[in-house]
């Protein structure tokens, strides 16, 4: 028999790992990449269309959606979207939840005209908890809380169930917003709230309660601002100013909170 070589039997074994590391290392990025789930609410409520910024937060969101939909200028595709409406005639009201299937393929035009449709500002109520149970629920069932979450609220932020002392501070009516069944959904969760005054958003950052969940809020003024970003001669793909918009101001990614 022959003898092996010791030495070159290791060294051809160590190259043999090696590429079977570097093969490996190769592969998980494609194969490991981990996409969000988006959920997303409309306040229906009357006092969100007195507002004045209901119909551009409709117009607003076809484009929000079909951006992140087909990736333009790097905006994150999700793993699945759910879009469900805020508020209700009576408290602890669900809502249905139209899935992502429901905006594959489809125009910005398309989408903004079923979103019309589908959450006429008609309510009597803005229920947040509502909706934030039903996101826990459908976060759940799915098996969806692997991956980072972001919830997206349009709304001007004030909900329409108090305590008897909420007229007159503040703090006991957004308390009563409750973030419980998201605050362990997931390691990575961000609530964006779109389209509040800067008064409410100081609101919702000081007085609800809140541990894991990362908030963003973005001003109704600041909101205004993204129909500017529009270029008349250029396709979706083209429009590089909205998208990156978006990104700043919107997507903006939001540092852990220290506990």
């Amino acid at each position: 028999m022959k003898r092996i070589n010791l030495v070159a039997f290791i060294g051809w074994v160590g190259a043999v790992m090696m590429s079977l590391t570097l093969t490996a290392c190769n592969l998980k990025p494609a194969e490991g990449k981990t996409h969000m789930t988006l959920f997303i609410g409309v306040d229906t409520s009357g006092s969100f269309r007195t507002s004045g910024y209901y119909d551009d937060a409709l117009s607003f969101l076809a484009h929000y959606i079909y951006g992140h939909l087909n990736e333009l200028d790097g905006l994150e595709k999700p793993r699945e979207v759910f879009v469900g409406s805020i508020g209700g005639r009576g408290m602890n009201e669900p809502k249905a939840f139209h899935p992502i299937h429901d905006f594959q393929g489809k125009d910005i035009a398309q989408i903004e005209a079923d979103l019309r449709g589908w959450f006429p500002a008609t309510d009597t109520l803005t229920d947040f908890n509502a909706f934030i149970q039903q996101v826990a629920r459908i976060s759940k069932e799915r098996n969806l809380i692997l991956a980072p979450i972001t919830v997206v609220i349009v709304s001007d932020g004030i909900p329409d169930i108090g305590t008897p002392t909420a007229k007159t501070d503040p703090r006991d009516l957004y308390k009563t917003i409750d973030l419980t069944p998201i605050e362990y959904l997931s390691k990575n969760l961000t609530l964006r709230l779109a389209y509040a005054s800067p008064k409410v958003g100081d609101h919702w950052r000081k007085y609800i309660p809140r541990q894991r969940v990362r908030l963003w809020t973005v001003e109704a003024e600041v909101m205004k601002g993204w129909s500017a970003q529009v270029q008349a001669d250029a396709d979706p793909a083209g429009q590089l100013r909205l998208w990156q918009w978006v990104k700043d101001n919107v997507d903006f990614r939001v540092r852990a909170r220290t506990i």
